[in-house]
């Protein structure tokens, strides 16, 4: 299993990792980001970036649909900000 084992740099990279997500959602939301659109956002490169990364990291599948997953969650993202532009 992936999560044993890894020792204290999957324990860095990943403390780093949030760190930095945080740091730049503060900075969206100081540059005037609408909270809901920030949010969208976060979530959604959470659950694209996740998908890819398990891939890329540990060989997990990547199929044809999950790609067209992700691909919808890009488009649900843009809609939601090209809707909070009215």
């Amino acid at each position: 299993m992936a999560s044993q084992g890894g020792g204290r740099k999957w324990l860095a990279g990943t403390l780093a990792g949030y760190l930095t997500a945080f740091a730049g959602l503060t900075l969206a939301l100081d540059g005037g980001l609408a909270l809901g659109v920030a949010y969208g956002i976060w979530a959604a490169a959470g659950v694209a970036l996740t998908a890819v990364a398990s891939h890329l990291l540990f060989r997990e599948p990547l199929t044809k649909v999950m790609g067209a997953g992700i691909g919808l969650i890009v488009v649900g993202v843009l809609c939601i900000e090209l809707g909070a532009a009215h």
